[in-house]
């Protein structure tokens, strides 16, 4: 094994070139690890690969900028052994489809080489943003994950309002609001489970999103004392920054710390150092852990350098 430098990284995203600086969480991230002497490297899904069970990556050096016109410089590409990075920043955006599960598989045999992976590929197979918020029931509204559009139809009959999700989604896309006596229920199933094909969750709907979808963000099993609550606009009912939502920061409350102890115990244990937590009222309603956002709103907000506590917990294992 070549032996790593203690102050190289690579990051796994989507493509640079694409993101809103002014907001972009990885961003942050890489700016506070140039600040900090580490050397970046860059690369995009199709970058990684495996020779003779080793994994590889195609990495580009990449220099940052905080400026919204300039905020990124990409050196030549070459392909070298993953184990020449100390760190890898696993931030490819959801869904996690077939090529992305693969990806998770390269980068498992970096960290059983003693790459250390943030957030770790097992846990980005294991955790569906959905699906892992409900191993903390005593946290969750009511809520349905079923292929049956009889049972979702009978949820809905039971719980009055309901907002019916595809899996794999994010940014608010997907996202139905809907209710047993809506005339379009049957065909908002449809285009979610097919014939009866594919999951969707149905969670009763949460009056509360009127006062936003709170954004709380957990590092290392702590979380940042304020959250983002993401209000919908206008006739919207998402939250979602990405559907329209106005981002406004809001210190947590006794009921968001509450949340928090209750997932933090089940985030260390699988190394997740950082996570995004989404509740909405009362009631935990997702957990983010592929590409968690919002770091930049919450920083201009408060003063915050939340990048900053992540690369102090990071460090600290890499010592």
């Amino acid at each position: 094994m070549t032996t790593s430098p203690s102050r190289s990284l690579a990051v796994l995203m989507d493509p640079i070139a694409g993101i809103r600086p002014y907001k972009d969480t990885t961003l942050a991230m890489l700016l506070e690890a140039q600040r900090r002497g580490w050397a970046l490297h860059y690369a995009e899904q199709g970058d990684l690969a495996l020779r003779q069970g080793e994994a590889w990556g195609r990495l580009r050096p990449l220099g940052v900028r905080d400026d919204a016109h300039d905020w990124y410089r990409l050196g030549d590409a070459q392909w070298q052994p993953l184990t020449r990075q100390r760190l890898i920043l696993a931030r490819k955006d959801p869904p996690l489809d077939a090529e992305f599960l693969y990806d998770t598989q390269v980068l498992e045999r970096a960290a059983e080489a003693g790459v250390l992976v943030a957030n770790p590929p097992q846990a980005l197979r294991d955790c569906n943003e959905k699906l892992y918020a409900l191993r903390f029931p005593q946290c969750c509204a009511p809520t349905l994950v079923a292929r049956s559009r009889s049972e979702l139809r009978a949820f809905a009959a039971e719980h009055g309002e309901i907002v019916l999700k595809p899996l794999d989604g994010m940014g608010g896309r997907g996202i139905f609001r809907s209710s047993a006596h809506d005339p379009n229920l049957n065909v908002i199933l449809e285009t979610l489970v097919g014939n009866d094909q594919r999951f969707a969750i149905a969670q009763q709907f949460i009056p509360a999103i009127r006062e936003g979808d709170k954004r709380i963000l957990v590092v290392d099993g702590e979380p940042v004392p304020f959250a983002l609550a993401r209000i919908p606009q206008g006739d919207e009912f998402r939250g979602n920054l990405a559907a329209g939502g106005h981002g406004v920061g809001v210190p947590l409350t006794p009921r968001d710390r509450w949340i928090v102890a209750q997932v933090a115990p089940d985030l260390r244990r699988r190394g997740l150092l950082f996570a995004g937590l989404d509740v909405i009222g009362e009631w935990l309603t997702e957990i983010n852990i592929t590409s968690p956002t919002c770091v930049r709103e919450l920083d201009g907000q408060y003063g915050l350098n939340i990048a900053g506590l992540l690369f102090d917990a990071i460090e600290q294992r890499i010592a």
